[in-house]
């Protein structure tokens, strides 16, 4: 984790990012035992004190990822033209066959990315197949300690597979199709419901701000009772609640179909939504569900590269901000997304606001959405002192290198940080008051050796997950034919570029 550096440091001279003002002016930041004391120009550093001189460098907080799958990182690069739910379809191969120490790698690679682009917490929505264990979840958390991040960690549970949580989805595919898959049910919910207690009970990592969650994956792919276990669990050890909501059409008219509402109208009934709850994606909820969502001092996180790469349609920004609704930020997994680069998020985020309509009113600023990835996020994870360089936060700062072709000239500070900065100007990186990247090299573990574990773990994976390839490539057809058939049903939103009103 963020290892707390002791003592006083004087950060001299960087330019502070800053909402309110058009271009980051000199500030000094003093900082005592990890916590931020003072923010000001020419402040007096105690006899004690470490300086930093940060002359020439754009100084922001940390961003933070609001939703991110660890588990991701090793099914980097599988995928192009899939749909959301060809990507679960596919879960089996990309994630299959894991060890212990698999799962690990996968989320220090995941860290690592965010951690070397400027991202220094995440919500991170782990899975284990077919059961999350204390272990897995202790090891995650291990990754994240080592690599110095603040994080969430949720294992992400079902007990309603994709065939059978899609409406007719099960009866279209062949007879013996259905029977393998017959063959591979998933546990019981009392079984998943325990196993997370036991790692919940067990968790050893809160003091290190790394932080345990409970994340049903889908609501419609798990049972009313499995939620219920999920919602009284999550209420005993005071953790998080965290669930992909209206992310697809598919999602979204399966509500309709199962319920008679809105997914999120539903989990609300069932009392899942709260102050802990966040809506990872939320594209297709309608107003009622953002009023509601509101109204419960819930989250939605938008994931705008995932979005678009899936096919899923257009987070509505404006709309939800206006009604009131606390947005953050994130990346979705690397299996889907391919990256985990928050600045390339927040540009996404900015441009994807644009092409809704021709009214500029209706777009999302930059502040906005600088606001999203920074403060919006950290309600997400749960967290009231990151996402600001302020008196009282702690000091997670990014160094950016004013010198780099990205800067010149630097004009905006945060506009340019939303659309030009890609993590290329990246010099330094402090969690906590300790850098954890300086001049651009990770200090916390072997990037070289992590590479080479990967490599080595990648080509294993693949010899054994090469069945669960052939089951996928035999599903896959069914799925790419029968989901965008079945989403092609009216519903009351239309967030489909292409059927946007003219």
């Amino acid at each position: 984790m963020a290892e707390i550096e002791p003592g006083f440091i004087l950060i001299r001279g960087g330019r502070l990012a800053d909402p309110g003002r058009r271009r980051a002016e000199p500030t000094d930041i003093l900082v005592k035992d990890g916590v931020i004391r003072e923010v000001g120009p020419g402040l007096a550093a105690p006899d004690d004190a470490r300086l930093v001189e940060a002359d020439g460098f754009l100084l922001h907080p940390g961003l933070i990822n609001g939703h991110t799958h660890g588990h991701g990182a090793l099914a980097r690069g599988h995928a192009d033209r899939f749909t959301l739910e060809l990507s679960l379809a596919a879960a089996p191969w990309f994630g299959g066959g894991r060890a212990l120490q698999d799962k690990k790698l996968s989320a220090q690679i995941n860290a690592a990315e965010m951690v070397l682009k400027g991202c220094t917490a995440a919500y991170d929505l782990f899975t284990e197949v077919p059961l999350p264990t204390a272990e897995g979840l202790d090891a995650t958390a291990e990754a994240y300690a080592e690599i110095g991040m603040r994080a969430v960690i949720a294992p992400m549970v079902a007990d309603i597979s994709l065939y059978d949580a899609v409406p007719g989805l099960r009866d279209a595919l062949p007879e013996a199709l259905r029977q393998r898959l017959d063959s591979m049910p998933l546990p019981a919910w009392q079984m998943t419901v325990e196993a997370m207690r036991g790692a919940l009970a067990g968790w050893r990592w809160a003091a290190k701000d790394i932080h345990a969650a409970v994340a049903p994956t889908i609501p419609h792919h798990c049972s009313d009772a499995f939620l219920c276990g999920c919602r009284d669990l999550a209420r005993e050890y005071g953790v998080g609640l965290h669930s992909h909501l209206g992310e697809s059409k598919v999602q979204a008219l399966t509500g309709m179909r199962r319920y008679g509402t809105t997914l999120l109208a539903h989990m609300d009934a069932l009392g899942l939504v709260g102050p802990g709850f966040t809506a990872a994606h939320g594209i297709w909820l309608d107003d009622d569900d953002l009023k509601r969502l509101r109204d419960a001092g819930g989250t939605v996180v938008h994931n705008p590269g995932s979005n678009m790469k899936l096919g899923n349609g257009m987070f509505r920004f404006r709309e939800a901000r206006d009604l009131g609704v606390t947005i953050g930020i994130g990346t979705d997994g690397s299996s889907s997304s391919d990256h985990q680069n928050m600045y390339e998020a927040m540009r996404m985020a900015s441009l994807l606001s644009k092409v809704q309509g021709p009214d500029p009113r209706g777009w999302a600023s930059v502040e906005e959405v600088y606001e999203a990835a920074t403060i919006g996020s950290a309600k997400a994870l749960g967290f009231n002192d990151i996402g600001a360089i302020a008196p009282g936060m702690k000091a997670d700062i990014v160094f950016l290198d004013l010198g780099a072709i990205n800067w010149i000239p630097h004009r905006w500070s945060v506009n340019q940080m939303v659309h030009v900065e890609d993590g290329s100007s990246l010099r330094h990186v402090m969690i906590g008051g300790r850098f954890v990247v300086k001049d651009r090299q990770l200090l916390t573990i072997d990037l070289a050796k992590l590479a080479v574990e990967a490599e080595a773990v990648m080509e294993r994976l693949e010899a054994l997950n090469a069945e669960r390839k052939g089951l996928f490539e035999q599903l896959a057809p069914v799925v790419a034919s029968f989901c965008p058939a079945f989403a092609a049903q009216p519903y009351h939103l239309r967030r489909y570029l292409c059927d946007a009103p003219v």
